[in-house]
């Protein structure tokens, strides 16, 4: 009994390893049971032992990747020893690292596709795990907002133009700079727009 339970748990996660991979890559409208029964190698009936539909396996894999959404964008927050504008490069960057196609295609694309139900956790999850903790990058009192900006607003307008930006990112800064340097300037031109950046005091 002990030996199945553990058999079962096993895998599950291997399911859910499985979808993370595909809808991060294809998002989920793109991605059917049948891509994360055959990533897993087993069968699509083993897969709904374990999840009713598509969306209970998505769900739950927003649920992880948005966990470590929330501790790597902590991490860029809670190191004071770094000037606010390095902070939100390190955050910016495991965002990058962590969503390769973007957050669009991997949340917002994903909504329309959701029930009504599945829409709210969605929408749960997201402010939980993205738009919460950048809030609070935006919350720190070195760090200047616009007067007419909000924390919360700042943080949704970043990750939507970051949407934005993965769609022509390798476009950006042509061939001679690193992908590291284009998630920079990436941000820069988000933060700072197309003119030259003001000389930090």
């Amino acid at each position: 009994m002990v030996q199945e339970q553990s058999r079962s748990e096993k895998t599950r996660e291997l399911i859910i390893n499985s979808a993370r991979k595909v809808f991060l890559e294809k998002g989920y409208a793109e991605t059917s049971t049948r891509n994360i029964a055959d990533v897993a190698g087993i069968t699509q009936p083993a897969m709904y032992h374990h999840f009713n539909d598509k969306e209970a396996v998505y769900l739950e894999v927003v649920n992880r990747v948005g966990k470590d959404v929330r501790e790597v964008i902590g991490q860029g927050v809670l190191k004071p020893r770094l000037q606010p504008l390095n902070r939100i490069d390190e955050i910016t960057k495991n965002l990058f690292d962590i969503h390769p196609k973007g957050v669009g295609i991997f949340i917002h694309e994903s909504y329309a596709h959701l029930s009504p139900a599945g829409q709210r956790k969605l929408g749960m999850l997201y402010r939980m795990y993205y738009l919460d903790p950048l809030t609070g990058y935006f919350n720190l009192p070195e760090v200047k907002l616009r007067k007419e900006v909000l924390p919360d607003e700042a943080a949704d307008i970043l990750i939507y133009s970051l949407n934005a930006m993965f769609s022509s990112f390798y476009r950006i800064g042509g061939q001679s700079i690193s992908t590291r340097d284009k998630g920079k300037l990436s941000l820069r031109l988000i933060l700072f727009g197309i003119a030259e950046e003001p000389d930090e005091q």
